[in-house]
Formats: structure tokens, C-alpha cells, sequence
């Protein structure tokens, strides 16, 4: 059987599940290990002999958080990170990971509504990790997003999206045409609705989904190599070929 694809609900219950008193996980638990998963995606495809220099693009929230791990073992990797955050969420844990970073001695962008930071550092970039909004994200992009992602696109640079690319919808996709359109991607716990017909490489990452609840869930995963964090998934195209 081919892995479960989720829709919007169903995520956010997998999501409370494994932080309720039967997942037993810990936000932090779970942001650390999606991050590191996303790390190594970046790190899979884009050598950093040949892509040392990594925009990490932070969005407020989770998807955030994910970035800032995701930043930190980059550096530990031997990458040259740094962070493009222009709205920093204000909770306790975006601040423990954003001094972690600073500890990294990772630069991190001042935050700015204007977008000429985001243009000088595009410039000076070899591959872009984007991790600017999650699978809670609803149309319409807005400020400093909306005129962000367009210069993101244009930048030609390679991008690693999130779980899921910035300015989709988790079910529908870029059915509103603002949305980036990334090289990769890597899902988290288990693909979204959003991104059947996804065209680049594909990996799922998240190695923390117990037996339990993906028999629970159904969600059918894809055994992970060895003690790597990620596994990659069949291209949509070779899916298709096979049905």
C-alpha cells in the first residue's frame, strides 16, 4: 500500500496526539527531530562543497522553529547558514533556538518589513531552505511574505521546502499561483493532500511516529534506511507510471 497522504485535520490531530499523554513527545522533542531531518535533506542533495552558503527563510510559528534547528546542525555539518526572520515569534522556545543559533555564531538578519535584506542575502546565496509557513497556513500570503516569496522565486537559487512549499495550501496546492515551486521537499510525519502531484525529489522525515500511530492512522510509511532521519519517495510521475 502506498503511504497516506493527509489532509489539513488530520495533521493537526496527529500533531496534538503526539503531544498528548499517550504521544507522550514534547514540542521540543519533535521540532528537534524534524529539524535535523530537514538538515540532512539539504545536506543530501546540495553538497556543501558545491552550496556552502544556506538562506534559511523562518516564518513565525512551528514551521519556524523547524527552521532554526534545521539552521543550527547545518552549521554543525560545516554549511555557512543564515537567517532571514522578519516577524521572530515571541514564544519561549523560538527564543531558547534563535540562542542556540546565535551560540552557532549563525548570523541572523535583523527583522524588517522592507525586502531589500532579502534581496542583498539572495544574491549572496547558494540554496535557499524554506521553512516560512506550515500545513496551517490558509491563503492569502501577507506582509512581508507576499512580496518575499515572488523574490525568493526569482532569485533562480535551488529551494528545500517544509512539509509544505510556501504560499500552498495544505489540500489544494499552489492552486493560487503565489506559492513557491521547489526543487525538494521534505514531508514531515507523513505527506499533505496538497502535494500529490509535486514534480521534484520528494522525502519524508520525522522519524518519531510510533507503531502505534501510524497503525492508528494508517499512514502506511515507508521503512527508513539504516539511521537516517529521512527516506525519499517515489517522484509523482513514477507513482503515476506504476498505477
Amino acid at each position: 500500500m502506498s503511504v497516506r497522504y493527509l489532509t489539513a485535520k488530520l495533521a493537526q490531530q496527529i500533531d496534538e496526539e503526539l503531544m498528548s499523554a499517550t504521544g507522550a513527545f514534547s514540542l521540543d522533542q519533535l521540532m528537534e527531530l524534524a529539524g535535523l531531518a530537514c538538515a540532512q535533506t539539504l545536506a543530501k542533495v546540495y553538497s556543501r562543497e558545491k552550496y556552502p552558503r544556506v538562506l534559511i527563510c523562518c516564518g513565525p510559528g512551528n514551521q519556524g522553529g523547524d527552521g532554526l534547528v534545521a539552521a543550527r546542525h547545518l552549521g554543525m555539518f560545516g554549511y555557512q547558514p543564515t537567517i532571514w526572520m522578519p516577524k521572530p515569534g515571541n514564544k519561549d522556545i523560538y527564543q531558547r533556538l534563535k540562542t542556540q543559533c546565535d551560540n552557532m555564531k549563525i548570523q541572523t538578519l535583523a527583522p524588517t518589513q522592507e525586502t531589500e535584506t532579502l534581496r542583498d542575502v539572495l544574491a549572496r546565496s547558494d540554496v535557499v531552505l524554506d521553512a516560512i509557513f506550515g500545513f496551517s497556513f490558509k491563503p492569502p500570503v501577507r506582509a512581508p511574505f507576499d512580496a518575499a516569496l515572488p523574490l525568493i522565486s526569482a532569485s533562480g537559487l535551488p529551494i528545500v521546502s517544509v512539509d509544505i512549499p510556501s504560499g500552498w495550501d495544505v489540500e489544494n496546492g499552489n492552486a493560487e499561483g503565489v506559492g513557491l515551486n521547489p526543487d525538494v521537499l521534505i514531508s514531515l510525519t507523513a505527506p499533505k493532500e496538497g502535494v500529490r502531484t509535486f514534480k521534484g525529489r520528494h522525502f519524508l522525515g520525522g522519524r518519531f511516529v510510533t507503531k502505534a500511530m501510524e497503525e492508528k492512522f494508517a499512514l502506511n510509511l515507508p521503512a527508513y534506511p539504516g539511521f537516517d532521519q529521512i527516506v525519499e519517495l517515489p517522484r509523482a510521475s513514477d507513482a503515476s507510471e506504476r498505477l
